[in-house]
């Protein structure tokens, strides 16, 4: 299978090329040129198969002619193996045909350590077997960045720097970043909002003489690996509920449109999803766009989700792709139309995201009200980013079809508005409880391209 661009003007890629590139040199991001099909039987085969079971069947198809199958079982059973629950991804009750997906068992409590573990290990895979050496850029909104410093520290192939908004993640997320001491992992807090350490990392990406001399790869849900993963607890969870003789909906919190994308490729793929429902908090770009207004950036308001409070999602452009019936030429405009505010989306498009998507938002009086009312009537304390996903899915949802919520992160990544809302303090799991007490580590920059790439080539393999 080969991987192309969704602006059209890359050249194509193996899943390994793609996985180490990330950003395609187009400044577009890379997708399957075809996506496999499972049959009702193949999914169906997949019920009380273990999890890694199931990751291995949905993602073979994607990165058979890169990795064998040796290579490809062993990352997967290391990527996995230090996740706290045995399930990696349970599936807990709220109410009548409404469950919780946990995806907050793994090292650093939050979904982003499904891609970012077994992007790690295939990383190792193939440069051990190229003989080569990569420095990884990644922004962060929060829960990447500490994923990925957990994937990749101490790995002598890879140097990984880190760009984290200065003041806007969570203690305990900063901590994460900041308390590794493995000298291959650098936490940047950038002077501004993750709209800016975005920007700064497409700019890194788009300069080639960079790129080139340090071995840029990304490892942010841009690079579609991240997004591949993903895929996977989809099947995991509908497989658990019924599927392929039931539908299942799911409702995704989502900032940079990655996980929810995963959805849309589980759905192609022949997975029965009915709904696959965007919810945002108050930074409601994306709803505001499957609204109808189009997608207009905004100012960045900081939120008791902060992992959700981005203005421009990288991964919405993949939607767009696939909106435009796949005209790389269509989506280079807008994405040139962006740089200067915005853009609207043709009929056809929005009539296009409209069969796969729906969407609604939550404030942060909701987000709140949310956490209070889960914990009183299911017993669940949640994170403010799940709450928003259940005050969405309980709006949308039917009694027909059961509707799962994508649990993003532990509550204890977020323990003061878990505690404003609810009166109780989450505490973080036992294997972390001393995260408070790590000495730090963290440089903070300013937001400017060429202060940060001075920093990094100052920093590689020091």
């Amino acid at each position: 299978m080969k991987y192309i661009s969704t602006r059209g003007q890359a050249p194509e890629l193996t899943f390994e090329e793609a996985m180490l590139t990330g950003l395609a040199r187009d400044g577009g991001l890379y997708v399957p040129s075809d996506i496999p099909q499972m049959s009702s039987e193949e999914i169906a085969a997949l019920s009380g198969l273990p999890y890694e079971e199931v990751a291995f069947r949905v993602m073979w198809p994607f990165v058979s002619d890169s990795f064998s199958e040796t290579e490809f079982r062993g990352a997967i059973d290391r990527a996995y193996a230090g996740f706290g629950h045995i399930a990696r991804a349970p599936l807990k009750q709220l109410a009548a045909n409404h469950f919780l997906l946990e995806l907050f068992h793994g090292p650093t409590l939050a979904f982003k350590d499904f891609a970012m573990q077994l992007i790690g290990q295939l990383f190792q895979v193939a440069l051990e077997r190229r003989g080569e050496t990569v420095t990884i850029v990644g922004a962060t909104s929060g829960d990447t960045g500490s994923a990925a410093i957990e994937a990749f520290q101490g790995l002598a192939a890879v140097n990984v720097f880190i760009l984290y908004p200065h003041g806007r993640v969570s203690e305990v997320q900063r901590r994460q970043m900041t308390t590794p001491d493995a000298a291959n992992v650098h936490a940047l807090a950038l002077d501004g909002d993750f709209d800016d350490c975005q920007a700064r990392l497409k700019d890194m990406f788009n300069d080639f003489e960079f790129r080139d001399g340090v071995r840029l790869a990304g490892v942010n849900s841009i690079n579609f690996a991240r997004v591949l993963a993903q895929v996977v607890y989809y099947f995991s969870a509908a497989v658990s509920l019924g599927a392929p003789d039931r539908k299942v909906s799911f409702t995704v919190p989502t900032g940079n449109f990655g996980d929810i994308f995963a959805g849309f490729i589980a759905k192609q793929m022949g997975l029965p999803i009915e709904k696959l429902v965007v919810a945002t908090n108050q930074n409601d770009i994306l709803h505001r766009c499957l609204n109808g207004q189009g997608y207009h950036k905004g100012e960045t308001i900081p939120s008791i989700s902060p992992s959700m409070d981005i203005q421009v999602s990288s991964n919405f452009e993949r939607a767009l792709f696939y909106a435009y019936g796949q005209d790389g030429n269509a989506v280079g405009q807008l994405m040139d139309e962006l740089k200067s505010g915005g853009f609207e989306v043709s009929q056809g498009a929005m009539q296009a995201l409209h069969e796969v998507y729906e969407s609604g938002r939550a404030s942060e009086a909701e987000t709140l009200a949310t956490i209070k009312s889960t914990l009183l009537s299911s017993a669940e304390l949640v994170c403010p980013h799940t709450a928003v996903g259940i005050k969405v899915a309980d709006e949308v949802r039917s009694a027909d079809t059961p509707m799962v919520t994508l649990s993003t992160a532990h509550p204890a990544k977020f323990p003061a508005a878990v505690e404003e809302a609810s009166g109780m303090h989450p505490p973080l799991p036992q294997r972390m409880s001393d995260l408070y007490d790590r000495p730090e580590r963290v440089t903070r920059i300013a937001n400017d391209l060429s202060t940060l790439e001075d920093h990094i080539r100052k920093h590689i393999a020091n």
